[in-house]
C-alpha cells in the first residue's frame, strides 16, 4: 500500500495515470527497486563484462540509445532499434514486435541474447548469487520506476493555457486533425500499444523485417510493429524499429508522403502533405512531449 501511495505521488505532478499495473505476484518495493537499479548498471551481466542494460537504454536520453540498433559486447550488432524504457510499466507487450507479455519476461532476454550481453541465465545468476527469479522481478520493479511526464504538454491538458506556445497548440491541432495521428499514438502514452505496418519494413517491394508477423502468423501483421510512445521523443533519435530515420523532420516528411507502400500496410497510413508550417508545427509539439524523467522512485 505505501509503495503505491508512493508511485501515486510521482505519479500526479507528472500526468501520469495513477494507476500502475503490477502483478501480485511481484509486488514493487524499494529493496526491490534498488536492486533492480543496480542490475541494470552491472556490465557483470554481459559475458565480457564489457555492457550493461543501460549502455543501450541510457539515462540521459530518456534512457534510449542514439545508434540505430543495439550494439552488444565486443561490438556486436542486434536487428533492432532499442526502444526508449519510459512508462514501460503501463505497457500490455514487449518488444517491438510484442513478442513477451510480460516485463518480467522481457527484461531476461537481453541478457541471453548472444548478440547483446551472452549469458545463459544460470550463469548470470552464478555471477550475481541471485536466482533467475529475483533477477527478472527486481529489473522489472525497476523498469516500472522510470517515468516520465510533467512535460508542457502535460501542463496545458491541465489548465495552464500558456504552456504551450502557438506553434505548439498549432501542432496539437494538426497531431489530432489532419494528421490524424492520434489513430496510433493515443492516451496518456501516445501509444495505444498495437502493431501497425507503415511501410518501413519494405525496400524495393521487398520485407527486410516480418515483424509482428513472426510472433502470430496473421497476414495482416506483415512488416508491422509496436506503436512507440512519443513522450521525449525528440531526446531519442535515431526513430522507427531499425532505426532508419535519423530526425523528426524525416519522420514528419515519412508520414506527409503516406509512408511506404506495400501489400500490408495500415489503412491509416495515407499521404497528409503537410505544408512547410504544419510540419514545423508539428515539430515543435512533438518537442512539448519532453518533460521530467525520474527513476528509482525518486
Amino acid at each position: 500500500m505505501l509503495i503505491r501511495l508512493l508511485i501515486a505521488l510521482i505519479a500526479i505532478p507528472l500526468g501520469l495515470d495513477l494507476y500502475l499495473p503490477v502483478p501480485e505476484d511481484n509486488p514493487i518495493t524499494p529493496d526491490k527497486v534498488a536492486l533492480g537499479r543496480q542490475l541494470f548498471f552491472d556490465r557483470r551481466l554481459s559475458r565480457d563484462g564489457s555492457v550493461a542494460c543501460a549502455t543501450c537504454h541510457n539515462p540521459n536520453r530518456a534512457f534510449s540509445t542514439p545508434v540505430p540498433v543495439a550494439m552488444g559486447l565486443g561490438g556486436r550488432k542486434g536487428r533492432r532499434n532499442a526502444p526508449a524504457l519510459i512508462n514501460r510499466g503501463y505497457g500490455r507487450a514487449f518488444f517491438l514486435d510484442g513478442r513477451m507479455p510480460t516485463l518480467e519476461e522481457q527484461v531476461l532476454k537481453p541478457i541471453q541474447d548472444p548478440n547483446e550481453m551472452d549469458l545463459t541465465i544460470e550463469e548470470a545468476s552464478a555471477r550475481m548469487k541471485l536466482d533467475a527469479t529475483a533477477i527478472s522481478r527486481a529489473l522489472a520493479s525497476y523498469v516500472r520506476s522510470i517515468l516520465s511526464g510533467d512535460s508542457p504538454y502535460d501542463r496545458f491538458v491541465n489548465g495552464d493555457r500558456s504552456a504551450l506556445t502557438p506553434g505548439q497548440q498549432l501542432g496539437l491541432q494538426v497531431f489530432r486533425g489532419k494528421g490524424n495521428c492520434t489513430a496510433c499514438h493515443v492516451g496518456p502514452n501516445f501509444s495505444d500499444e498495437q502493431f501497425h505496418n507503415t511501410g518501413v519494413a519494405w525496400r524495393d517491394g521487398l520485407i527486410k523485417d516480418e515483424g509482428r508477423f513472426a510472433v502470430s502468423s496473421n497476414s495482416r501483421d506483415h512488416g508491422a510493429f509496436k506503436t512507440p510512445t512519443l513522450r521525449e521523443i525528440a531526446r531519442t533519435a535515431p526513430y522507427m524499429h531499425d532505426g532508419s530515420i535519423a530526425t523528426l523532420e524525416a519522420v514528419i516528411d515519412f508520414y506527409s508522403d503516406g509512408g511506404r507502400t506495400n501489400p500490408s500496410l495500415d489503412s491509416e497510413i495515407r499521404p497528409r502533405n503537410f505544408s512547410v508550417e504544419e510540419t514545423r508545427a508539428l515539430l515543435e509539439f512533438l518537442r512539448s512531449l519532453s518533460g521530467k524523467v525520474i527513476e528509482g522512485l525518486k
